[in-house]
């Protein structure tokens, strides 16, 4: 494992992603797992049909209650609703130009769904949610990472580009912070920081991952410092002679 690899032998890297990756300045193995998110969304914690805020982004499993209508509005707009219930009440979900949906639902069964709320009086809806089926936590149930993009490359592709860097490199990091110095402060060991600093179960594993790798980098700037400090000293020694 060399993290100088060039980032196109990850798995799900292709020609045409490699280029999009180049240009947020991700070229290799190393620079892959060292983009790390600019912020978070929790996915984790569902809410109820009638706890739901107008304008807020939140999590609800509903059962669906009818089969998915489809409403032609003009040539290049055709609009999918879908409602679901729980035990408060009905929730209507709205997506567009998305026909693949109409096979993605089965009546009775449940689903959660994360998005945009809309709520007017006692009516909720829900705009271009993503979605899991049963207890699949592919895209909610967690502490999602949200990173810088570049046209074309969206959230979920890049998520899974960088987890499967991480598979690549688990357990194979090279640990630059001495163990007495991790258990002086408490601090993660290096693949648990990387790996928590994009994926973490809990905010508390983010903050650990954070305290971690800046404690490394604060680390790195002072012993850069003394080493100027000492070869200055030298010099200045040397001078004197």
């Amino acid at each position: 494992m060399d993290l100088k690899n060039d980032v196109k032998y990850v798995k799900g890297v292709g020609p045409n992603r490699v280029v999009l990756l180049n240009k947020l300045g991700i070229y290799t193995l190393q620079d892959l797992i060292t983009y790390y998110p600019r912020d978070y969304e929790d996915r984790s914690k569902p809410k109820l049909i009638n706890e739901l805020v107008d304008g807020e982004e939140a999590l609800v499993k509903g059962i669906v209650a009818s089969k998915i209508l489809e409403l032609k509005i003009r040539r290049n707009l055709v609009i999918y609703k879908l409602v679901i219930r729980d035990e408060t009440g009905p929730c209507t979900i709205t997506w567009y130009n998305q026909p693949y949906l109409k096979r993605m639902f089965v009546v009775g069964n449940e689903y959660s769904f994360y998005g945009k709320i809309s709520k007017k009086g006692n009516r909720v809806e829900m705009n271009s949610p993503v979605y899991d089926s049963g207890e699949s936590q592919k895209n909610t149930g967690k502490i999602v990472p949200i990173y810088p993009l570049t046209f074309k490359l969206t959230q979920n592709t890049l998520r899974q580009i960088i987890e499967n860097g991480l598979n690549e490199i688990e357990g194979q990091l090279e640990e630059t912070i001495p163990e007495y110095l991790r258990k002086e402060y408490s601090l993660l060991n290096i693949d648990n920081a990387i790996r928590n600093i994009h994926f973490p179960q809990e905010f508390s594993d983010f903050k650990r991952a954070r305290t971690r790798l800046v404690f490394e980098e604060l680390l790195g700037m002072q012993l850069a410092l003394l080493k100027l400090k000492n070869q200055y000293t030298r010099r200045k020694n040397w001078n004197q002679i």
